[in-house]
């Protein structure tokens, strides 16, 4: 049996669907369509663009925890600030020095005089005896710990502005800042300027690389109006989701990158399809028609699967990763709705400008009659990988296996002021409490007991004696009580995230509170324990629902249980390598951490957040291979032709992925740029989120799609499109079948035969008749 040539792919018969509508409004009114999303975009703009100033580098903890519900008790009673600010006062002299005490009495009053801070204790002012906790094992450096009220963005404006008027040199005397409140001021300063570095970065590579693969300046303009379009909306959307909710800053980046990815995805797809229906001799309006219904329908499918994935990152409690699902879904639905309304219109207003400034041939594969099918490469490259199925897909699954083992040694941490650049002086200020102070408040654990007034004094010194004997336990504070409630602190050396500090934790929990009353623990080890929880006890229930609903859509799609069960296997091997490196250079070590500070540990938001968002972005290219190679495998007439089947099964994925390689090839190269500026940021856990998608884009358009999908293909045959009989009716009730199907009727209605390329001419052979199976 000969190739079935791209050729026969013809355009379908009239028809109502939206999609039509929709090309047909373009032809009608393109001009009106384009000014209408000028208009909006500039309104998205205007209103989306200021909402960096409302965004915060908060939200990684639970706030249904118990960590959560501890510190709320210390705020509302005992006017704890939400947000600990510390002063490291150094003097060469010693920090009892006249000049440290007078610059650190000086700080105090301030602090004091100020209504946005709650508490302020230092080691010039704390009870004689009490202090030790405050000043550096040489003696030089003392502290001074504030509290600043207020939530978000208003106590970071709090931290900011006190740590502008003092810290700096003082008469020899050094005062740096940090704390919690200064460690997410500068995460969102730092990360306001690593978006800047990004798109900077991004912007221009991508637009010569789409100059290259779109063959113009113009064509290649289009892409980018439609990513602002996408990135604009989606900024709009945030801005008015902060005014009932908190929103992370890294929202933003996620939202720079995949506007610009999705946007160059889905119309590459879309100009793509149109020149090759050009190129097979179809009129600019017929082109224009057949193209919405085909690879619109293609963008529309996987923006669906894309946008369904990132919303279930709103199933978690942590108000940084249902930030990510607000900006994913957002943007997805900006991108989708600019490339399926805005994207034709540009063609039709373009016309022959769309090649105009032209600097090589476009990006196409040529359907020119003298061209045999099987001289593509990616066709010899695919039918090379079908004859040796089983190895080649033995050995890419065992490489990808070894990638991804490290990831089995994955140690969960939170998010300190190691994130930062070693420059910032939180950073610095931090790893002066870790290595020249007794008692590091980051490993202190504060306990809160609700209910204290049938409480005696002898009921807290019992418990405080059977904390302090609790392994790695240094000292216990006494309790201090206010009405009916009170707190102590625990101070312990074991290092934070380790086993120790695990079993610490623990072993504290294992001890029965004062007079038999419950307790609640707070502190950086207790949180990261409450958000570890939060993560594992919902990601079950999260990873089901992403399963069930790319299952359901890609068997909408294609009517197919294998195909979708398939898809779902080869998204997770698409992940593994770069979970993989995640492990091995940003918790081992390896690589020099890429410029970071490893800590041991990975955030555990982290890979939940790419686990979310590559597995819809893994379902993008599925939908595009798959979706080309049912039209191919229709038109051969399904699984009751004369051919045998696994020979038009076979020739199905070959051509439908030599028609779709270069599309994938060139969307995921420059997708993987916009995620790659990713890892220019200096904030360590951004950087590991560029690396780790920029890798599982990479990965999942190579070795799965290209190597692993054609070979699982071969081995299942015509079971590729195998269904039971009564999902088969229901596929043909529900399932949208505007392009694929219409194709498939068109061809058998009045083709029913193959084009093949022979000694320079075309000739014709015998499909059979019949449908899939």
């Amino acid at each position: 049996m000969l190739p079935l040539e791209e050729s026969t792919v013809t355009p379908p018969r009239p028809g109502r669907s939206f999609l039509r509508d929709i090309a047909r409004m373009a032809i009608a009114v393109p001009r009106r369509v384009v000014a209408i999303a000028a208009l909006v975009t500039v309104a998205a703009a205007v209103f989306g663009i200021p909402v960096a100033k409302t965004l915060c580098a908060c939200g990684f903890e639970d706030p249904s925890s118990e960590s959560a519900r501890a510190t709320a008790i210390l705020t509302d009673t005992f006017g704890h600030g939400d947000a600990q600010m510390i002063f490291v006062v150094s003097d060469p002299d010693g920090y009892g020095s006249a000049a440290a005490r007078a610059t650190g009495l000086d700080i105090v009053d301030r602090l004091q005089r100020s209504p946005d801070v709650s508490t302020v204790t230092s080691a010039w002012t704390a009870p004689a005896g009490s202090n030790a906790g405050l000043v550096s094992d040489d003696q030089r450096s003392g502290l001074i710990v504030a509290g600043v009220s207020g939530e978000g963005s208003a106590a970071q404006a709090t931290a900011k502005a006190l740590s502008k008027l003092l810290a700096g040199d003082r008469n020899g005397v050094t005062v740096r800042s940090g704390g919690a409140a200064m460690r997410d001021v500068q995460i969102t300063e730092q990360s306001q300027h690593d978006l800047m570095v990004m798109e900077s970065l991004a912007i221009p590579l991508s637009f010569v690389v789409l100059v290259w693969v779109f063959g113009g300046v113009l064509a290649a303009a289009v892409p980018v109006a439609v990513g602002a379009m996408a990135v604009l909306g989606a900024l709009a959307v945030l801005r008015g989701v902060t005014v009932f909710t908190d929103v992370s800053i890294f929202a933003l980046n996620l939202t720079a990158a995949l506007g610009l990815a999705l946007a160059i995805d889905y119309t590459l797809l879309i100009v793509s399809r149109y020149r090759d229906e050009l190129a097979e001799g179809s009129s600019r309006d017929e082109a224009l028609v057949h193209t919405m219904v085909t690879a619109g329908r293609t963008v529309l499918f996987s923006a669906t699967i894309v946008a369904l994935s990132m919303a279930m990152m709103a199933l978690f409690p942590m108000h940084f990763l249902k930030s990510f699902a607000y900006a994913g879904v957002a943007t997805v639905a900006f991108a989708a709705v600019a490339a399926l309304v805005v994207t034709p219109a540009l063609i039709v207003v373009l016309g022959d400008r769309l090649n105009a400034w032209r600097i090589r041939a476009p990006f196409r594969r040529s359907a020119a009659a003298h061209r045999p099918v099987a001289r593509p490469l990616p066709y010899r490259w695919t039918k090379a990988v079908m004859r040796h199925a089983v190895p080649v897909a033995f050995a890419v699954v065992a490489v990808l296996l070894l990638l991804g083992a490290p990831f089995l040694g994955v140690k969960w941490g939170f998010p300190d002021d190691r994130v930062l650049p070693s420059s910032a002086s939180a950073h610095q200020v931090g790893d002066q409490l870790r290595n020249e102070f007794a008692d590091d408040s980051a490993t202190a654990i504060t306990v809160v007991v609700p209910e204290a007034r049938d409480l005696s004094a002898a009921d807290f010194a019992r418990y405080a004696a059977d904390l302090a004997l609790v392994p790695d336990v240094t000292g216990v504070t006494p309790p201090t009580r206010v009405d009916g409630r009170a707190f102590l602190t625990v101070y312990g050396e074991a290092p934070l995230f380790s086993d120790r500090s695990q079993a610490q934790l623990d072993r504290l929990h294992a001890v029965p509170g004062p007079g038999g009353e419950g307790v609640l623990f707070t502190g950086t080890a207790q949180v990261n324990a409450d958000s570890v929880h939060a993560i594992t006890s919902r990601l079950p229930l999260v990873l089901g629902l992403i399963a069930a609903i790319m299952f359901v859509v890609l068997f909408l799609l294609t009517g197919s249980v294998a195909i979708p069960l398939k898809a779902l296997a080869l998204n997770v091997l698409s992940l593994t390598a770069a979970f993989g490196a995640m492990v091995w250079i940003f918790q081992d070590g390896h690589l020099g951490g890429l410029g970071t500070t490893t800590t041991g540990t990975l955030v555990a938001n982290i890979p939940v957040l790419l686990l979310c968002i590559a597995f819809g972005l893994s379902m993008d290219y599925e939908v595009f291979l798959v979706s080309r190679i049912r039209e191919f495998w229709l038109a051969s007439g399904g699984g009751s032709a004369a051919a045998p089947a696994r020979v038009r099964s076979d020739e199905s994925v070959a051509l439908g992925i030599s028609r779709t390689a270069r599309v994938v090839t060139a969307a995921a190269v420059v997708m993987s740029i916009s995620f790659a500026a990713l890892i220019a940021a200096e904030v360590s856990f951004m950087r590991m989120f560029g690396l780790g998608l920029t890798l599982a884009v990479l990965v999942d358009a190579t070795l799965v799609r290209m190597v692993l999908m054609p070979a699982f293909m071969r081995v299942m045959g015509e079971w590729n499109w195998w269904a039971p009989h009564w999902l088969t009716r229901l596929h043909d009730r529900f399932g949208l079948d505007d392009g694929a199907g219409a194709v498939a009727s068109h061809q058998e209605e009045h083709l029913g035969a193959v084009t093949v390329a022979s000694s320079g001419h075309r000739t014709r052979e015998p499909f059979g008749s019949g449908c899939r199976i």
